[in-house]
């Protein structure tokens, strides 16, 4: 039988293809203007694949939390693994952050950096609203469950699920045939998952081709020490991230990092965390992770546990500081710190929501908003690092949570379970 290429070489291949294409477009139509043109319709497949996962995310988050609380079976589970998830999301940014702060500080990539600076008084058309801890915790629950859906707002859907499945839960057999409906829906959104997920790789073509099409490769040399002080940054987080890993479930980590390095590559191909939220659940299903877990703990991971994104807010928003030679003290460092800790959460959703924060935070320590033009253009590379991380992230704390819960199979059970699952994914392909 002919042996099939891993989905993550395949994405890896595709990656690397777009790279070439976009290259071409670049060296060929050198005008900006013309270039960008041809981008956008390069990104199409990327733009349409993006629209086909968040279609399903809403629906996808409802349907398994659900089933996954209502199995818990009491209020009293809920609220324990909520605890320990919100435990472990809170300890991990505050970390992201502090390392973004030390790797700014000893790296100082903002000073002497040999690139005109944008005016001062330029703006870089972010919303910058202050914010406040009243809208935080209002926008928490949603309004209307319905517009949560339309406009995936993952955090108030979340909401809203814990409410439904911890009811159906108080009702019992009462609530039977609904929890089976809604178990069936959750198979129904999965199946469609792997339709959608067989685009995978052109659309991870389409979105570096579009990218390099309209920067080059260029554009990497001119920030050559921002972009390698930041990759330096993350790979040490990632390094945090695998030894506390480590620390809760031994060398089996490193199998889980093997199950989700195709999630890793879409995420970091895409630039988005979103589009390998389903194979996350897939690798977290064959690492042996029990479903009312992950269903649970990776909503709440979207919004409160983007490391990545919390490590590029401090480390961009002193590189901006230091472009413009501004002197921050430790203690003001320290309050930016602790007022990004609370801002960045909740922004999963927000497009480019790291900049947003990262503006609103300039323009509170009277720091030129101006300086973001200056990473606006390596951005997108950044984010492709940062959205990677954050899957990383979010998988670990999913899989420490299971274990702390004894929600975690045996290896040997979680292997027959992959094997199982490959073998009705087979069956599916011959029928």
């Amino acid at each position: 039988m002919k042996r099939k290429m891993p989905p993550a070489v395949t994405i890896l291949l595709a990656m690397l293809l777009g790279i070439l294409i976009g290259y071409v477009v670049f060296l060929n139509f050198p005008d900006k203007k013309a270039a960008s043109e041809i981008a956008g319709y390069i990104s199409i497949m990327s733009d349409i694949f993006l629209r086909l996962i968040k279609m399903l995310i809403a629906p996808l988050v409802f349907s398994t939390l659900v089933v996954g609380i209502a199995h818990m079976g009491d209020a009293s589970a809920v609220g324990r693994v909520f605890g320990k998830a919100l435990g472990w999301f809170v300890t991990a940014s505050l970390i992201s952050l502090v390392l973004g702060l030390v790797m700014a500080n000893l790296l100082e990539p903002g000073k002497n950096l040999g690139l005109p600076l944008p005016d001062i008084g330029a703006s870089a058309g972010l919303a910058t609203s202050k914010f406040t801890l009243k809208d935080f915790v209002s926008h928490l629950v949603p309004k209307s469950f319905a517009e949560a859906m339309a406009n995936n707002e993952i955090l108030q859907i979340v909401v809203f699920s814990m409410f439904f499945g911890v009811a159906m839960a108080a009702l019992g057999d009462k609530a039977k045939v609904l929890v089976t409906a809604i178990d069936e829906l959750s198979y129904v959104m999965l199946k469609i998952t792997g339709y959608v997920m067989k685009l995978a790789p052109l659309a991870v073509l389409a979105a570096m081709a579009a990218t390099v099409s309209v920067n080059g490769l260029e554009i990497l040399l001119k920030f050559a020490v921002f972009m390698g002080d930041f990759y330096l940054g993350l790979f040490l987080l990632w390094g945090v991230l695998i030894l506390a890993g480590f620390a809760f479930l031994g060398p089996r980590v490193f199998k889980l990092l093997v199950l989700i390095k195709e999630a890793f590559l879409l995420s970091f191909a895409t630039a988005s965390s979103e589009a390998a939220y389903p194979k996350i659940l897939d690798a977290l299903d064959r690492f042996g992770v029990k479903r009312k877990i992950s269903s649970f703990v990776m909503p709440m991971g979207y919004s409160f546990n983007l490391d990545g994104s919390m490590m590029y807010c401090t480390f961009a928003t002193l590189f901006i500081a230091q472009a413009y030679d501004i002197h921050l003290p430790l203690s003001t460092q320290i309050t930016m710190l602790l007022i990004l800790m609370m801002t960045s959460k909740g922004m999963a959703g927000v497009p480019r929501a790291s900049l947003v924060v990262i503006a609103a935070t300039l323009n509170q320590f009277h720091i030129p908003e101006a300086g973001l033009l200056l990473i606006l253009g390596v951005d997108t590379f950044l984010d492709m690092g940062r959205s990677a991380t954050n899957a990383v992230g979010n998988s670990i704390a999913t899989a420490v949570v299971a274990k702390w819960e004894g929600e975690l199979l045996p290896e040997e059970a979680a292997d027959m379970n992959a094997r199982a699952m490959d073998a009705a994914a087979v069956r599916v392909v011959s029928q």
